[in-house]
């Protein structure tokens, strides 16, 4: 039982597209998905490693949370803000009512977008991450999940999540058909621009 969860977490970080070779080795994302950088005109900036790795391992443990249905430990990491703003029972009844998002634990990140200091949002580093997720009853999830630092060295807090449910037959060449592409943030990467 315990080799099972521990294969499907292994899974999880293989299809995130993190890399962790050994347990003293930090998470990382695939160099080869795409990146981007927004800081709205008021200053120079480029995240380090030590700034995506924090982003990731925060992605990763919201995700495997709610692969795990651990919805107190996922909304623990949730931004003080989102949860003043969605009560715990209200969060949680609404992922109960769509059962079958995030339960697989296989997700791909497609984009990374960093922005710093968005326009109308708690100052802070933020980093939208845009996934899809291949289920085997060919189902598709996809969206985002942004997550938020409000100081150097602090830890990122989960702003903002949405994730649709693409069903089979909306579904072409492993690729949502052209109408329903366009409502999908995974493809258009929307993150913070319009999420928050």
């Amino acid at each position: 039982m315990f080799s099972d969860v521990l294969l499907r977490i292994a899974a999880l970080l293989i299809t995130l597209g993190l890399a962790a070779p050994t347990a003293a080795e930090p998470t990382s994302l695939d160099p080869a998905v795409e990146r981007s950088v927004e800081t709205f005109g008021k200053a120079i900036f480029a995240p380090t490693p030590d700034d995506e790795k924090s982003a990731m391992a925060r992605l990763a443990d919201y995700t495997l949370a709610l692969e795990k249905r651990d919805f107190a430990a996922a909304y623990a990491m949730l931004s003080l803000t989102r949860q003043a703003a969605t009560p715990r029972l209200e969060w949680e009844g609404n992922l109960r009512k769509q059962d079958g998002l995030w339960a697989d634990g296989r997700i791909r990140i497609l984009r990374l977008q960093w922005y710093l200091d968005p326009p109308t949002q708690i100052l802070g580093l933020y980093a939208a991450f845009d996934f899809r997720g291949d289920r085997a009853d060919g189902t598709m999830d996809c969206g985002y999940v942004v997550v938020q630092r409000a100081a150097p060295g602090g830890a990122f807090v989960v702003a903002s999540s949405n994730v649709s449910v693409v069903p089979p037959d909306l579904i072409e060449d492993g690729v949502p058909k052209a109408d329903v592409l366009q409502q999908l943030p995974c493809y258009l990467g929307k993150g913070i621009a319009t999420a928050l």
